[in-house]
């Protein structure tokens, strides 16, 4: 396999993980103002229906279930401290930084290094 295959695979899958972190987060956000802030009842159906695409989002990854979704929990930290920034104002701190570079780390390390004996992001095209 190709470099430029390799980079075009991790792409696409970092690709499906942020679209999902939005589906999950998004979906979530939705349900949360419909409860917590008293918004109206379509929100939360809204936020509904986008918590069932994220359901589907991971059915387009190339790996097993378990390695996705252990990797998708440290996309979703790193996703929930930007979604802070942007729609609460809320700046990370020293250890919410800390704990999403463990995160990336982790998925580094979960679903990106090769398995012997394992088809994965880098063997065959």
């Amino acid at each position: 396999m190709t470099d430029v295959t390799k980079v075009k695979k991790i792409l696409y899958s970092l690709f499906f993980f942020f679209i999902a972190g939005l589906c999950e987060i998004g979906g979530g956000y939705l349900v949360w103002l419909w409860l917590r802030d008293d918004m109206s009842w379509v929100l939360g159906a809204i936020g509904g229906f986008v918590l069932f695409l994220y359901g589907i989002v991971p059915t387009l990854q190339p790996s097993y279930f378990h390695r996705i979704y252990a990797a998708y929990g440290g996309v979703f930290i790193v996703m929930a401290l930007l979604w802070g920034m942007l729609f609460e104002n809320v700046i990370p701190d020293f250890y919410d930084i800390l704990g999403a570079i463990i995160a990336i780390v982790g998925i580094v390390i979960i679903f990106y290094v090769p398995r012997r004996g394992e088809e994965s992001l880098w063997q065959k095209a």
